[in-house]
This record gives C-alpha cells, sequence and structure tokens, in this order.
C-alpha cells in the first residue's frame, strides 16, 4: 500500500524558497517521496523541478539519510 502524500502545495508555483529547501534536502539524500511530503508536493513534480533545475536525486536503490 503507497504512503499517503501531502499534496498542498501542488499546482502552485516554485520559489526561491522551494527550490532551495529542495536543494537543500537533495544534497541530504532525502528520498524524493520524502522531499515531497516535506516540501507539499507530489513526488513526480519533485522529480520533474529538480530535473529541470539541475538538482541530482539520489537514485531510489541507494540508502537514505548518508548511510
Amino acid at each position: 500500500m503507497a504512503l499517503p502524500q501531502s499534496i498542498r502545495n501542488a499546482g502552485e508555483p516554485w520559489t526561491d524558497q522551494d527550490l532551495a529547501e529542495l536543494e537543500e534536502l537533495a544534497a541530504e539524500n532525502i528520498p524524493p517521496c520524502v522531499i515531497g511530503m516535506r516540501l507539499g508536493r507530489p513526488e513526480k513534480a519533485v522529480v520533474h523541478q529538480a530535473t529541470q533545475s539541475g538538482i541530482r536525486l539520489t537514485p531510489r536503490y541507494r540508502p537514505p539519510y548518508g548511510s
């Protein structure tokens, strides 16, 4: 069963603060699904915005949180 996602910001424009937080969380090796929950956006939106912004997300098969 999939985890529910908070999508309170779905469809809203990405702010500079959102992008900075996305970049910070990605640098901490946080999985895209968790980033989505923290930012209130669907996982697909997080992945799309990261790609558009040149932010590298760690592949799912790698352990998160610097393990």
